[in-house]
């Protein structure tokens, strides 16, 4: 029963997000990390995104039940009541809003709170009325690295900005590419995805042009003085090899192959560059 729960929170986004926090952490933390800080900081947001899984999963339950992938989740087969979901994510947010209101600061815990209802909220509209959807979800992915950032400085300076921005355009061809490798489902569950209102074609060109924005936006950290050379060879190199893969999309004879290989492209580069960012500020 402990893993039903435990499922609810989606754990694989959890650990993507505490990852991305960390190296928000460290980039504040200019060499001096306060560990303690650090894992208050991490545990508190995990509850948060715990919390916004739950609620997700609820908001989702109807259209999970038309997607091959979702259909055997707790509150579609109904091993999770939804009054004992609901509590359950009820107490997580609180948990996570307590811990950073008492070991961080207000401004982390408001910048934590605006990603949380901005995916239960505003996400959770767009997501079944247009492909913008997308977008408005990778402004809340876009968060942790700032909650980590704003953790040890209690400001939102240029870094800050940046690293928000970093994510939100690295998030938009992650997520193009699940749209493409799971486009039968999303169909199936009336989702508005860019390859399912736009085409392919489109797609692959807002993918490319996303690389490309994301690749300049990194380089900006090092140019602004944030991160050394470590970090800006990394981007390079990572974000080349990213933008080779999205061009040999125009020429693939097999889409859902392609978009598989973007998105475990898309996964190793944003791990890499946050282990980079660590480095250089260790």
């Amino acid at each position: 029963m402990l893993k039903v729960y435990y499922m609810l929170t989606k754990p694989g986004i959890i650990f993507g997000n505490i990852v991305t926090t960390a190296a928000g952490f460290v980039l504040a933390s200019n060499g001096k990390i306060d560990y303690w800080l650090f894992l208050m900081t991490l545990v508190g947001l995990a509850f948060i995104i715990g919390s916004a899984g739950v609620f997700n999963n609820y908001i989702d339950r109807a259209m999970d039940a038309k997607m091959e992938r979702t259909k055997n989740r707790a509150l579609v087969t109904g091993a999770v009541s939804i009054q004992n979901a609901l509590l359950f994510g009820l107490v997580l947010a609180a948990l996570g809003t307590l811990t950073l209101a008492r070991f961080t600061n207000l401004l982390t815990v408001a910048v934590a709170l605006t990603g949380f209802l901005t995916y239960l909220v505003l996400y959770a509209i767009w997501k079944y009325r247009s492909f913008y959807g997308t977008l408005v979800g990778s402004l809340a992915g876009a968060i942790p690295p700032v909650v980590g950032y704003c953790a040890v400085s209690d400001r939102l300076d240029t870094a800050a900005l940046l690293l928000f921005a970093i994510l939100m355009l690295w998030q938009m061809p992650h997520f193009y590419a699940i749209a493409i490798y799971r486009l039968e489902d999303y169909i199936a569950a009336s989702i508005p995805v860019l390859p399912a209102t736009k085409g392919m074609y489109a797609t692959k060109v807002q993918m490319f042009l996303y690389i490309i924005a994301f690749m300049l936006t990194a380089a900006l950290l090092t140019v602004t003085g944030y991160t050394g050379y470590i970090y800006l060879a990394t981007a390079i190199v990572l974000g080349s090899g990213w933008l080779a893969l999205g061009f040999k999309g125009f020429k693939s004879t097999n889409d859902i192959r392609w978009a598989h290989q973007m998105f475990a492209c898309s996964l190793a580069v944003i791990m890499v560059l946050c282990g980079a960012i660590v480095v250089d500020g260790v």
